[in-house]
């Protein structure tokens, strides 16, 4: 949802095909997973799912080694609480990274503190660069990068011409046609 994005006229999305067997997550800490965009009581049915798989899986889960069935359900209910939203946003069909450097620390993960809405904060930044680390290499930019879409604004063609400008830069092939105005009309 664009208006989810603040009061700022220049916003965008960007659509990147990242690889479902890269092996860069494991090297930068990162779990990919896809929003559940789910009502509340869909919600409590995959916990109670969860549960009953638990219940029919309980010889199995006893040969699985602690640590590792610990670290297996953190991981499903980190997860969920990050990536769970309304149903209402299902047309978004958003995945997320989740990067927890407390807990999986990535060497590669860079660190700088940022103010983001007058709020600072502490972002880490994903090296979409082949160059930073043989590691990373199929998750680079240009190799990933699938199109853009230009949010709702007055400033489409200023907006594209920059963003042309960028993604050549950047490597990306046939950047011209790879951006895409949203057709969501503007609101006052």
């Amino acid at each position: 949802m664009w208006r989810a994005f603040g009061a700022n006229p220049a916003r965008v999305a960007i659509v990147l095909n990242v690889p479902s067997d890269s092996l860069a997550s494991f090297a930068l800490g990162i779990t990919f997973s896809p929003v559940a965009y789910l009502s509340e009581s869909a919600a409590h049915n995959v916990v109670d799912n969860v549960i009953k798989n638990v219940e029919c899986d309980c010889v199995f889960l006893q040969g699985v080694q602690r640590p590792v069935l610990v670290e297996t359900v953190f991981r499903m209910l980190l997860a969920g609480a990050v990536c769970l939203k309304h149903e209402g946003f299902h047309e978004e069909r958003e995945w997320r990274a989740i990067y927890q450097p407390k807990i999986w620390p990535s060497p590669l993960m860079k660190s700088s503190t940022v103010v983001v809405a007058g709020v600072p904060q502490v972002i880490y930044e994903i090296p979409l660069d082949a160059k930073a680390s043989d590691q990373v290499a199929d998750l680079d930019f240009a190799k990933m990068f699938d199109h853009l879409i230009i949010g709702p604004t007055p400033y489409v063609w200023p907006m594209y011409e920059a963003l042309v400008d960028a993604l050549v830069k950047s490597g990306v092939p046939d950047a011209s046609k790879r951006i895409v105005p949203s057709l969501i009309p503007i609101r006052a």
